[in-house]
């Protein structure tokens, strides 16, 4: 706590910024299935306003993929990364295709599936490019899980691991939210902006990183230690009178 509270909130949001903004645990609580998240009602609204107000450049940045990211925010559809920075969607009103599902998974899913059966409560979500391993509901198999996950890796070539919030993620390595930052900050309407990056997990790391060495800066959702953002915001609650303009 100590740690959060030496970092300063992040100042107003200028109207010439650009804005990465996580999901889970950042704009939405987490749940105990990933399809089980509801949002805040006027989420949409408020995004739209703020997306408005920047010129269209917010994008949101995930893990979850695309498709997801628009059933959480509909009727709002906004230049997203998801799968890590796998999936881009640059402009709002641009589709991109659905994940197709990399052939390492099958095999991987098969076993994972006979790690969660060991360990009731443990979760397999399959991302079609991705494939994640919760233990929310099952914390005593946290070392167990990571176990399995490491002992993995050798097969899998030009995959990495991807920890976060009670989840591994087993995500290609030559995508993160950093690169998903970088390359979007290369095209309108994101171009020539400072880019605000907001996350909560290890995950957004290389997102905060992307915005401070782009001239920016990282701001962290919560009370992790080690991150390297520059602000801090306490909650969700707190992200959302950010992004109203009142005092967070």
């Amino acid at each position: 706590m100590l740690e959060q509270l030496q970092r300063p909130p992040p100042p107003a949001l200028a109207d010439d910024d650009a804005l990465f903004l996580d999901v889970d645990g950042t704009l939405v609580a987490f749940a105990d299935h990933p399809d089980k998240v509801v949002p805040a009602d006027d989420l949409p609204h408020l995004l739209q306003n703020t997306a408005q107000r920047l010129g269209g450049a917010l994008a949101l940045v995930s893990g979850r993929p695309v498709d997801q990211l628009d059933r959480l925010t509909h009727p709002l559809r906004l230049p997203a990364a998801g799968l890590h920075g796998a999936q881009l969607r640059p402009l709002a009103d641009h589709d991109i295709p659905a994940a197709d599902t990399a052939e390492w998974l099958h095999d991987l899913h098969l076993r994972a599936e006979k790690l969660a059966h060991q360990h009731p409560g443990v979760l397999v979500e399959h991302k079609g490019s991705a494939l994640a391993l919760h233990w929310r509901l099952a914390p005593q198999a946290a070392d167990a899980v990571q176990s399995f996950a490491r002992e993995q890796l050798a097969r899998l070539p030009g995959v990495r691991l991807q920890p976060g919030n009670n989840v591994i993620e087993f995500v290609t390595a030559l995508h993160d939210k950093g690169s998903a930052v970088r390359t979007l900050m290369q095209a309108p309407p994101f171009s020539g902006r400072r880019p605000i990056f907001v996350g909560d997990d290890l995950t957004d790391e290389a997102g905060f990183t992307a915005a401070a060495q782009l001239g920016g800066h990282g701001v962290l959702v919560g009370s992790r230690a080690g991150s390297n953002a520059r602000h801090a915001l306490a909650d969700i609650d707190a992200v959302h009178r950010w992004l109203r303009g009142t005092p967070p």
